[in-house]
């Protein structure tokens, strides 16, 4: 499988990478943190370490290290706006449960 993103997420990456004038893409990953065990991380990638696995989705390359691979596998990448909120919203089919703030998951 892979992690995928859709369209408005795709679009919203390519205005970030542009905007910062450079990098290779976006890495996608999980960290230890919160009530609910892990935490999602976006951060962009200016160079590839040892072990990751890159994915590219409509032009943008997703960068994923294979720990955190096991965890977001088959996990899709969105970009929503909701009122005055907006943000990327990940829809993992992994997720077992999620904490009541929405900052941290279990799988």
């Amino acid at each position: 499988m892979a992690v995928t993103l859709t369209e408005a997420a795709a679009n919203r990456v390519q205005t970030f990478l542009a905007n910062r004038g450079k990098g290779l893409g976006l890495r996608v990953g999980i960290k230890t943190t919160g009530c609910s065990g892990l935490a999602y991380v976006l951060e962009f990638v200016d160079e590839l370490a040892e072990g990751d696995e890159v994915f590219e989705e409509m032009g943008v390359k997703i960068i994923v290290d294979a720990k955190s691979l096991v965890y977001i596998d088959g996990t899709q990448l969105d970009y929503t706006k909701e009122g005055l909120n907006e943000g990327f919203k990940f829809i993992n089919p992994n997720q077992k449960d999620e904490c009541g703030c929405g900052e941290s998951f279990t799988v």
